[in-house]
């Protein structure tokens, strides 16, 4: 495939589908030699399972490795770090990337505890994992999903998981867009596989899953988050880092020159629903995912439902500064207020965030204002308990 190229298949066997994807992509031809050190960067933000809609599936990683190995390639690890505020091993764990390790014999590295060094990102310095250095071919694999503060979250903001705790808090003060697109010449990605199965088109941790059963290969990370923009009815300029990130020359964002392709549904033997003239069959036999033959291609008329529930609840909560955990399990605690019709019993404003630190107030959310009359403790404290709290700060009249 292409750098302008996107390709796209939709199917239920998450692993069968992903290794046809990569087939019909070539991925194979891009390695560079059997011994190349490939790492694997999955979603795992949080100890949810996949059909939440916040990290990665295994099966996509398992198609991934099995693809791999088939085609000799042994030196495999899967690297990431959960957000700050959660352990990588619990999301390991919950999400099933343990038993993934242990069938496959694939290294895996928690990146919270790695060590890291400085990179100049063409003016701004930042500090990256030490296990990026050892890595000689990435392959990305985010999930498409909306996200409380950045609006979208895909190929570009999941390289967050590659660098230490203090740098991820350090990216909220800086405001998340600038140092998100100079992270992408810090750390280049060399593949992506998109799971595009069930993301939350609001939250990053998931909650709402929007099914869709959908993966994609891709090569360039712009490309990515300029389409997951179109899809998610964005304009590119409201996503400040995919813009900021083209013009660093990570990738590009030109989706009018742009080839958005599927291949159908595959069935685990042949591609279905496309036009029987045209189609190429594809073999019976598992052998099938080694052909060199290629599908016919379709254009993609692919289209997401609007969503936009971050934005209405938005105007509750005042943000400087704030770490995605802990906005993240903000917002969907004063949904579940909405929907029991409380949220607009609550007249002040919910302070969170980094730049409330030794400020005083009425009202906020975790460790950062500590000092305000009404705090939510904890770093970050839970969905639940933000929840509980501001449920029993409405009810009692402001007297807790």
């Amino acid at each position: 495939m292409q750098k302008h190229q996107i390709l796209k298949i939709y199917g239920t066997d998450y692993k069968g589908i992903t290794k046809r994807l990569l087939t019909e992509a070539d991925l194979k031809e891009r390695i560079p030699g059997k011994g190349a050190r490939i790492g694997i960067k999955p979603n795992l933000v949080s100890p949810t399972p996949a059909s939440y809609g916040a990290t990665t599936h295994p099966e996509v990683v398992a198609g991934i490795i099995e693809y791999l190995q088939e085609n000799g390639f042994r030196n495999l690890v899967i690297a990431e770090g959960s957000w700050v505020g959660d352990k990588t091993a619990e999301a390991v764990s919950a999400c099933g990337y343990d038993e993934l390790v242990g069938q496959y014999g694939v290294e895996f590295l928690d990146t919270q505890k790695d060590g890291s060094y400085k990179a100049d990102c063409k003016g701004l310095e930042l500090n990256i994992c030490n296990c990026v250095k050892e890595i000689d071919f990435l392959i990305n694999v985010p999930v498409l999903k909306g996200h409380c503060q950045t609006k979208i979250t895909c190929a570009l903001k999941n390289m967050k998981g590659l660098i230490p705790n203090s740098e991820k808090r350090r990216f909220h003060s800086l405001g998340l867009h600038r140092p998100i697109a100079h992270l992408g010449l810090g750390i280049r990605q060399d593949f992506i596989v998109v799971d595009h199965i069930c993301g939350d088109l609001d939250f990053e941790d998931g909650g709402n899953p929007v099914v869709k059963n959908c993966v994609m290969a891709a090569c360039d990370p712009v490309l990515v988050d300029a389409y997951v923009c179109s899809l998610l009815h964005y304009a590119v300029q409201d996503v400040p880092y995919v813009e900021i990130a083209q013009r660093l020359g990570v990738g590009s964002a030109d989706l009018e020159h742009a080839q958005i392709l599927t291949c159908g549904i595959w069935n685990g033997n042949r591609l279905e629903n496309q036009k029987q003239s045209e189609r190429k069959e594809a073999c019976q036999t598992d052998s099938a995912i080694q052909s060199e033959e290629k599908a016919f291609w379709q254009a993609d008329n692919e289209s997401l439902p609007l969503a936009r529930k971050v934005v209405e609840l938005q105007d509750a909560v005042e943000e400087v500064e704030s770490c995605s955990a802990c906005y993240g399990y903000l917002l969907p605690a004063l949904e579940r207020l909405k929907q029991e019709g409380l949220l607009n019993k609550l007249e002040e404003k919910i302070c969170i965030g980094q730049g409330y630190q030794g400020k005083t107030g009425q009202i906020g959310i975790g460790r950062c204002t500590k000092d305000f009359i009404y705090n939510v403790k904890g770093c970050p404290p839970t969905e639940d308990q933000i929840y509980e709290f501001l449920k029993h700060y409405i009810g009692s009249n402001y007297v807790i």
